[in-house]
């Protein structure tokens, strides 16, 4: 039997073969947000309640990045078998801004830089009762 698959945090993202950030624009000012910003603009010179959902860029280039050795407390959810993984900051192609985020599996730290240019796939982060709970991560473009 199948593994269901599902988001471990819905409406964050699309899925499918060209995954999307799910963010939102601001009606006056234009101003991208993520995760989506529905009550009030947080561009300081723009007093606007409206908003539009937008897909984000599914490119951008690595900002800077870090590896983690140590196993985050709860609620991350890691699983038995924890591994050191790799956290980038990625500013997006359009919206110029800087969305974090987990290296895709098997994306080698030492292959990493600056500048680099990554694109978004969605990946298993772990299983729950028969469930793969999927998130958003970076791979490198040429990978």
């Amino acid at each position: 039997m199948a593994k269901e698959i599902a988001p471990a945090i819905a409406g964050w993202y699309t899925s499918g073969d060209e995954p999307h950030l799910i963010g939102s624009q601001c009606k006056q000012c234009q101003t991208y947000f993520f995760p989506k910003q529905e009550l009030f603009c947080k561009n300081p010179v723009c007093r606007s309640t409206e908003f539009d959902e937008v897909e984000l860029s599914r490119r951008g280039k690595i900002w800077s990045y870090t590896e983690h050795y140590y196993r985050p407390p709860e609620p991350y959810i890691s699983g038995e078998d924890f591994q050191p993984y790799t956290i980038a900051a990625v500013e997006l192609e359009k919206e110029k801004m800087v969305i974090l985020g987990q290296l895709a599996n098997g994306v080698q730290h030492a292959d990493l830089k600056a500048g680099l240019e990554v694109e978004l796939v969605v990946e298993e982060l772990y299983e729950q009762d028969d469930t793969a709970m999927t998130v958003w991560k970076w791979k490198p473009v040429d990978a």
